[in-house]
């Protein structure tokens, strides 16, 4: 069953991806947060998100707007490494409380039209680093915060998407080394465990050769309440300490 659960969700998130510019890691991470405790998950969805994107990078490289990966990507380097610190010295508890905290919070400004709408200046990039890299080593989210940002800079959707998958490498690139040496010691690493990770992988990898075959010109609506409903039922699971601990 998490097999089939884990799959499905890097098969779907990966190609809505592709028409949100965000989505794997919102996505992903509670679905891990059924199966493993809370940092393992942030942990597990960063190793899919990482290699992932990756793969979809190759697929769309010749879209990045390289300037703006500099000016962005540069300070969320050190901001996520102070997050994923922060984050191997938080207890389960208080981490699944967290972010189930950060998925709900998220999850009620995605269904508000102003925040649909809101952008910062280009000038603010350097600062969009900052927030979206700790938040991103804290909590794994990163998405929503780094496409406010990107939407104000006027990209085609492929440039669009493009440039925040190569964000996204940068902060995942310095934010999973430090979440592996945080947390070596916390608990045993099971062959079922990595086996569901190669899983979600595999299932990422093919959304992403899809996504990109068909990467649309335009986002769609449905996904912003498909990700919002899920962010809030797991994130009040995770809260509630159901799940994640």
């Amino acid at each position: 069953m998490d097999f089939l659960v884990i799959g499905i969700v890097a098969f779907t998130a990966t190609i809505l991806t592709f028409f949100s510019g965000f989505g794997l890691g919102t996505i992903l991470l509670p679905a891990f947060a059924l199966f493993f405790p809370a940092s393992s998950a942030v942990l597990a969805t960063g190793i899919v998100h990482l290699l992932a994107n990756l793969f979809k990078g190759t697929l769309v490289r010749k879209f990045v707007d390289w300037p703006t990966v500099y000016q962005f990507g540069m300070p969320a380097i050190p901001a996520a490494i102070l997050g994923a610190l922060l984050l191997t010295h938080t207890n389960e508890r208080s981490l699944a409380t967290l972010i189930g905290i950060v998925l709900i919070i998220f999850a009620i400004l995605e269904l508000q039209s102003w925040f649909q709408r809101l952008t910062f200046p280009r000038k603010l990039m350097p600062l969009g680093g900052i927030l979206t890299g700790f938040i991103g080593g804290l909590t794994g989210q990163q998405g929503v915060l780094r496409s406010m940002f990107l939407l104000k800079s006027n990209f085609t959707p492929q440039t669009f998407v493009s440039t925040g998958i190569f964000i996204a490498i940068l902060i995942d690139l310095v934010r999973i080394p430090t979440y592996l040496i945080g947390i070596r010691d916390s608990a045993a690493v099971t062959r079922h465990e990595v086996m569901l990770v190669a899983g979600g992988v595999i299932c990422a990898f093919l959304g992403a050769y899809l996504g990109a075959k068909y990467l649309p010109k335009t986002k769609i609506g449905f996904v912003r309440y498909l990700i919002a409903g899920l962010m809030i039922s797991i994130g009040s699971l995770l809260v509630l300490g159901i799940i994640g601990t």
